[in-house]
Parts: structure tokens; C-alpha cells; sequence
């Protein structure tokens, strides 16, 4: 899957970010995920969700695509996710839909926090993230968004939406 500007803002983002299909399954990833999860990216392509949380908490995660489903976003949604060398975490996931020119759903961006580590400083390293990356949304929709294809108009659609959808969360709310 080629890379575009907007999506290389998430490369090493601090943040874990996935991309799936419309019925689960992994199309990318960050770093950051891949590395939480102890998996090289390669084994995580292609698979299901539910790979990467534990069997009590398969129900959570069914419930949470169901909302996506039915809502096109998730917000604020608590899993329990699977590291490969079986530890647990607690995460929060965000998630928002991405639709191609004819409004068809391809998939979502997803992001997940982990719980466990919501500390000022990390809250503070999320908040300039999401500043960044929104100004560097505003950058190309600026000067390159005409010349986009529709696929990566698309991607770029998806990720503003998914940003804003971030800078509007109370980060200090999750440390609780």
C-alpha cells in the first residue's frame, strides 16, 4: 500500500494506528503499534482484530465494530489488547471510517491508547502530535489536495477526520 504525505504523518507517530477493511482484518500499521505488540509489522498485515486481544475480550471488540458500523466512529472505547508474548493491556480506541469517492466504506483509522501509560508527559507528547499533524493536514489540503487521486483525496479525507477527532478528546480525563 503506497504511503501518502497524509499518512506518513502516523509512520512513528506516538500514538498506536492501525488501518482495517470493512470487516476487520489489518491493512496497516504504524510503528508504534508493532512495536507495543511485539510483533514485526509483516505478521500483522493481513490479520483479524481480534488476533490481538485475548478471548474475554473478543465480545468488547465485536461490540466496538458494531458501533462502528452503525455510527461510522468510535470514541472512547475500553479494550483489553494482547501483546504476542501474551501480557494484556488496557487501551482505549478511537476509531474513524474512510470511505471512498462514492461514499463506500473501506475501512477505518484506528487509534488506541494505552491506559497504562497516561502520564503528563505522555499527554502533553499526544496533544503537539495531534497539532502537528493537523497542521500538516492544512499544509496539503492547501497546496496539494487538487492533485491528489481520488484514493489518496480518500486517505487524506479519513485522517483529517480522524485528527480532529483527536484534538477533541481530554487526554487528562484518561489518566483516571
Amino acid at each position: 500500500m503506497p504511503q501518502t504525505e497524509a499518512r506518513k504523518t502516523l509512520k512513528d507517530a506516538p500514538v498506536m494506528w492501525r488501518r482495517i477493511n470493512s470487516i476487520g482484518v489489518i491493512l496497516d500499521c504504524n510503528s508504534t503499534y508493532a512495536a507495543k505488540l511485539g510483533y514485526a509489522k509483516s505478521e500483522i498485515l493481513g490479520k483479524p482484530i481480534f488476533e490481538h486481544v485475548p478471548k474475554d475480550a473478543w465480545e468488547d471488540m465485536n461490540d466496538s465494530l458494531k458501533i462502528w458500523f452503525d455510527t461510522g466512529k468510535v470514541a472512547n472505547r475500553k479494550i483489553t489488547f494482547k501483546k504476542q508474548n501474551g501480557e494484556t493491556f488496557s487501551g482505549l480506541l478511537q476509531a474513524t471510517s474512510l470511505y471512498d469517492e462514492n461514499k463506500n466504506l473501506l475501512g477505518s483509522n484506528t487509534v488506541i491508547f494505552d491506559l497504562e501509560q497516561m502520564t503528563d508527559k505522555k499527554i502533553k507528547e499526544y496533544q503537539e502530535f495531534f497539532k502537528e499533524s493537523n497542521s500538516r493536514l492544512d499544509e496539503i489540503k492547501e497546496k496539494e489536495y487538487e492533485q491528489l487521486d481520488e484514493n489518496s483525496k480518500s486517505e487524506y479525507d479519513g485522517l483529517k477526520e480522524m485528527f480532529e477527532m483527536l484534538s477533541t478528546i481530554n487526554l487528562d480525563e484518561l489518566k483516571k
